[in-house]
């Protein structure tokens, strides 16, 4: 990218959203890297597409809104960005045709792969063309007169045609033609000789046209709007909070137009037209290729699996004792999915529901897979008369209406839920079970940080500390009691969370001491560093507390994976700082946070990243690791990802992905690194059982 594509903080943070942009960028560089496997570059493009998507769908809206009151004379800092963000996203989306173009349309090719892309379609394949349409997908494709049907209403980020046609008694005349793609499989292929044919659907159509119109065709252009994708729930206690949302998620693809994204090519009078009868007054209008929603690209029907990943197999965590529980009261364990096999966590639940010995489970539930058997074993454990306890996240945005399916499920099988909190978001990840054995309560706990979602546990990194420790267990069930009223604090309870830091209540201020604690050490000349890892980091009293630290003389290692406003390297701010970013084949999802402490760290996991949401308007966990051989596994973890040179780059002051310096004869590639010292510490390592 170009040194100008970012913009250099002027003051002491990087803005969001171009910080955002700029991990976008990473995930397109992979697919320009041909150290990856041709498919797997394919599918960090189709990443890339979705993302810019969601980006358009979520965080324009505010954009634009704060642009509507800088046009009406408020001052709105974040406005200055919108046009480097405009051209920032230009540039990418140049990167994207090229890299597609010139890297992986040749590569396919040799690969006897003929993605037909932007050209004509072969003459020799014409007539299976047409036939397949016939076939199959005349069947639903609509056409809408722009001019006469009112009602035509283009859903978002769904695929149309513009179409010109010269009608002899009407005149020119526009029509709507969608693709579609939401009911077919957006690409048909088909063999010839030893060549594999893939054609868009989207020409598929275009083939058809002039079967659709008895008048003159004259051109027919592609085009999608992206829509508003917030449900403006009211922030009230009143009503039932699943039913407001059911209703608004309907709506939801019929917000406002956020994104006008079409192809080169179009006459100015057709594009006006649009922008009127489309209520696109105040979209971003944006000229890009000849084909949208490229997020398809994943499903590209090619099998091949030399062109993919070599699979890594699973490790088995050797949780395998008739029970679970038993193995959790011996010792504290650790799971690092998707490096370790999920099967532990489904040992957990499901024997929770099955064991006589077990009084009541609770759970919070964010993301639900679609078909969670996890959530099937909490409905067992109900109707095994076990007292189940859920609170689930009915906000967690696109998972809404999966998420009220699955609590209307658990309701009617007698599992209490928890309802949802207007305002608030519970996005912290624990299970806890109850058991009462031989007249003793025991508590045994699941603290992640991510979603029990045993689906994108898959290819997600996360960490779940599987424990029996009492005292932390008492406060996630006091935890549990403050969703059950329904507040987003206790008043008057003094030292309610020891343990765990908890946001709305010590979470903030927990970090805060955590890290006034290194810059103490520093200024005594005691060793001092950082070192954490989250997803984003956006909170300015955070962010400044670590400047306040780096430049006290404490070390500081940041493994940011997307959002990251701190400005790292400068000198009098933060010249102690060092912000790294990883892309590779799973998503780095796990928050970790490593506080030196002269010798005796302190490590913690948690489910919080360090934004503004989080920390403001969120109910986020973290929890302390305290077995020794559990703090060093990570911590080893930790420096491993710090140390990749492969797959890590690091931000530079101006924003940008500058690749880490290679050193050829100490190669890491962390994912790689951590899946071979993981299976070393499975052979090295004797597990003792209880008897």
């Amino acid at each position: 990218m170009k040194e100008n594509s970012f913009v250099k903080a002027n003051d002491t943070f990087f803005d969001r959203d171009l910080s955002w942009l700029s991990f976008n960028e990473r995930v397109l560089l992979e697919a320009r890297s041909e150290t990856v496997p041709l498919m797997e570059r394919i599918r960090f493009l189709a990443i890339y597409s979705s993302n810019l998507d969601e980006f358009y769908r979520v965080r324009m809206p505010t954009l634009l809104a704060l642009r509507k009151l800088s046009d009406g004379g408020v001052t709105v800092p974040t406005h200055k960005n919108l046009e480097a963000i405009n051209r920032t996203i230009s540039e990418q989306l140049q990167s994207f045709g090229e890299t597609v173009s010139t890297l992986i349309l040749p590569e396919l090719r040799r690969n006897n792969i003929h993605l037909i892309y932007d050209e004509p379609l072969p003459d020799f394949l014409l007539q299976q063309f047409k036939i397949y349409f016939l076939h199959h997908v005349a069947g639903f494709v609509q056409i809408s007169n722009l001019l006469k049907d009112r009602k035509f209403f283009p859903e978002n980020n769904k695929l149309y045609l513009a179409v010109s046609v010269d009608e002899i008694r009407d005149g020119k005349q526009v029509y709507i033609v969608n693709i579609p793609s939401d009911s077919l499989s957006r690409f048909y292929s088909l063999r010839y000789g030893e060549t594999q044919y893939i054609i868009f659907l989207d020409d598929i159509v275009k083939l058809a046209l002039p079967l659709l119109f008895s008048g003159r065709f004259i051109a027919s252009h592609s085009f999608k709007i992206t829509r508003d994708a917030e449900l403006d729930l009211e922030d009230e206690f009143k009503g039932n909070l699943a039913r407001k949302i059911e209703k608004k998620i309907h709506k939801r693809d019929l917000g406002l137009a956020t994104r006008f994204l079409y192809e080169p090519g179009f006459h100015s009078d057709t594009l006006k037209l649009l922008k009127t009868h489309l209520s696109l007054k105040n979209a971003c209008v944006v000229q890009g290729g000849r084909y949208h929603n490229l997020k398809d690209l994943s499903s590209l029907p090619v099998d091949n699996p030399t062109l993919n990943y070599t699979t890594w197999s699973s490790i088995d965590s050797k949780i395998n004792h008739d029970s679970i529980f038993d193995v959790i009261k011996s010792a504290d364990r650790l799971l690092h999915p998707p490096y370790h096999s999920y099967d532990a966590v489904m040992h957990f639940f499901n024997q929770a529901a099955i064991d006589p010995a077990v009084k009541s489970i609770y759970v919070t539930l964010y993301r639900v897979a679609k078909e969670s058997r996890i959530v099937n074993a909490l409905i067992t454990a109900a109707k095994n008369g076990k007292r189940v306890i859920v609170f689930v996240e009915l906000k967690a945005r696109f998972d809404e209406a999966n998420n009220i399916k699955w609590s209307k499920k658990m309701k009617t099988a007698g599992v209490k839920i928890i309802e949802s909190i207007p305002g608030l978001k519970v996005h912290a990840k624990l299970a806890l079970v109850k058991r009462v054995a031989e007249g003793h309560t025991e508590l045994f706990g699941l603290l992640s940080t991510g979603n029990f979602n045993e689906m994108t546990a898959r290819y997600y990194t996360d960490h779940i500390l599987l424990t029996s420790n009492y005292q932390m267990l008492r406060e996630v069930e006091y935890l549990f009691k403050v969703l059950h009223n329904r507040k987003a604090r206790i008043d008057h309870v003094p030292n309610l969370f020891n343990q765990l830091l908890v946001g709305q209540f010590n979470l903030q201020q927990q970090f805060i001491e955590l890290i006034d604690r290194e810059i103490l050490h520093a200024k005594k000349g005691l060793p001092a560093s950082i070192g954490i890892k989250f997803n984003n980091i956006e909170d300015k009293v955070l962010i400044s507390k670590l400047y306040e630290a780096s430049n006290a003389g404490v070390e500081i290692i940041l493994i940011v994976r997307g959002i990251c406003c701190l400005v790292p390297g400068v000198e009098g701010t933060s010249k102690n700082i060092k912000v790294s970013r990883i892309v590779d084949r799973y998503l780095e999802h796990g928050r970790v946070f490593i506080f030196h402490n002269n010798n005796n760290p302190d490590v913690y996991l948690g489910s919080a990243d360090w934004m503004i949401r989080n920390i403001y308007r969120r109910i986020e966990v973290c929890f302390p690791i305290y077995d020794v051989a559990l703090k060093t596994e990570l911590i080893n973890i930790f420096h491993i990802q710090a140390r990749d040179n492969v797959k890590a780059v690091n931000l530079d002051e101006w924003c940008r992905n500058i690749p880490v310096d290679s050193d050829k004869e100490n190669v890491i590639q962390s994912q790689q690194d951590i899946s071979n010292y993981l299976r070393d510490r499975l052979v090295h390592e004797s597990v003792e059982y209880p008897e």
